[in-house]
């Protein structure tokens, strides 16, 4: 989730301004790699999820969900270079003790 979140924002930092002109649509959206890879990780995803929850427990797969926000801090931090605050990383080690007694 958090690689097909990543992408749509770099696609979205290349596209120009939104206007109804075919260069917008032509530029912006339909040659715009980044925005297709987007959408291919999308669709491996939901497949990925289709298999996960046929052959788990729903109550275990659905909250290791959360582990996204673990990945989109480490994202953010090195390719987008952002800062974190600690309050941010309390909570996603609060959010990772979860995870842990939900797998156990």
């Amino acid at each position: 989730m958090c690689t097909c979140q990543s992408l749509f924002k770099v696609a979205s930092d290349k596209m120009p301004s939104f206007s109804w002109s075919w260069a917008f649509f032509r530029d912006g959206i339909f040659l715009n790699w980044t925005l297709a890879l987007s959408g291919i990780c999308a669709i491996a995803m939901m497949v990925e999820w289709v298999y996960m929850v046929r052959n788990y427990p729903f109550h275990q797969v659905y909250p290791l969900t959360s582990l996204s926000f673990l990945f989109a801090m480490f994202v953010s931090i090195i390719f987008f270079k952002e800062t974190v605050e600690w309050q941010q990383w309390v909570g996603v080690f609060l959010i990772l003790g979860g995870c842990f007694l939900i797998a156990k």
